[in-house]
């Protein structure tokens, strides 16, 4: 039993090692690039967490979560248009705004199902998307440039390029073990039942659409701190991280790395996001490659990334 729950948990805690060790790697290389290539993963490894919790959980498949990103990162630059530049005031306000969002929205779009919810979620999130770009005052289409980061009590938590690292890092952790409970818990497992048979949990006298509506505003408060945290690190917002295109590189990410395991959804971000980064290094048409991979990866992983690995490791133990 011990072997089993220790081997369990190998793979998240491999995929935490190795992201805790790149600040390492770019000092002893002296490698700006790859800390800020990493930054930007780590946090949209916390966007794809959020939508994994939904979608591998729930079957919500929320076709307008980068909306989530762009309430967090308009708050921060939106306050710090006003001169408001700590912290503990634009981080919580970014959460409690994403949050509203997602309850009025979830609300919404939890009384569909299927496709419907899937193009509501959309509509939403185009709603978003729009009422960004009206907002002329703020830059509307051409975004707002923040001069400067957040402050944390007078510290350099958010300036120094490493010590912003960790504390997305510690963010991710936090969002993950937090989700990881959710997940198995009373919670999570209404969820998954939902997933499989409304009718029988309401049999049971266990109204899923409350637990449904939960979760999503979770997951919308998730995303919206990711927003904050991006805003901070480009010292720029635009309506561009609310589209749908963003939207869609979200849930490709998620089911690259694997639905349900909130990890998998980390190793699809890293692994979109880095051959990306390759691929485009090649040909600006690089998805006419990587749209092959990922459906070889669906076809023969039987999980994404996340099915293909168990799958060499239960073939090595033979």
């Amino acid at each position: 039993m011990k072997f089993v729950r220790l081997k369990a948990w190998a793979f998240p805690i491999a995929i935490f090692a190795v992201l805790s060790l790149v600040p390492t790697y770019a000092s002893v290389f002296d490698d700006r690039f790859i800390l800020l290539f990493f930054t930007r993963i780590l946090v949209f490894a916390i966007v794809a967490v959020s939508l994994d919790f939904i979608l591998g959980l729930g079957a919500m498949v929320s076709f307008g979560h980068a909306a989530y990103i762009g309430f967090g990162a308009y708050a921060v630059g939106i306050l710090a248009e006003h001169d408001i530049w700590a912290a503990w005031i634009s981080f919580p306000l970014a959460m409690v705004a994403g949050g509203l969002f997602a309850l009025f929205t979830g609300a919404i779009s939890l009384k569909t199902r299927g496709v419907y919810f899937i193009m509501i979620t959309l509509a939403f999130g185009q709603m978003a998307y729009f009422t960004a770009t009206s907002l002329s005052v703020y830059g509307g289409d051409d975004g707002l440039t923040m001069w400067g980061r957040s402050e944390f009590f007078g510290t350099d938590l958010f300036n120094g390029d490493a010590s912003f690292y960790y504390l997305v890092f510690a963010v991710l952790a936090a969002v993950y073990l937090l989700l990881r409970i959710f997940s198995a818990s009373r919670f999570g497992r209404v969820l998954r039942g939902a997933k499989q048979s409304e009718a029988r949990l309401q049999a049971m006298g266990v109204d899923p659409y409350r637990y449904r509506l939960a979760a999503y505003v979770i997951a919308g408060v998730i995303a919206s701190l990711a927003g904050a945290l991006m805003a901070n690190q480009n010292e720029f917002v635009s309506p561009a991280y609310m589209s749908w295109h963003r939207s869609g590189e979200l849930i490709v990410m998620v089911i690259l790395g694997g639905l349900g395991s909130l990890h998998g959804a980390i190793l699809g971000t890293v692994a979109y996001m880095v051959l990306e980064e390759v691929l485009s290094g090649y040909t600006e048409h690089w998805r006419l490659i990587f749209g092959p991979l990922l459906i070889l990866v669906v076809l023969y992983g039987r999980g994404g990334l996340m099915g293909l690995m168990n799958g060499l490791s239960r073939r090595a133990e033979k």
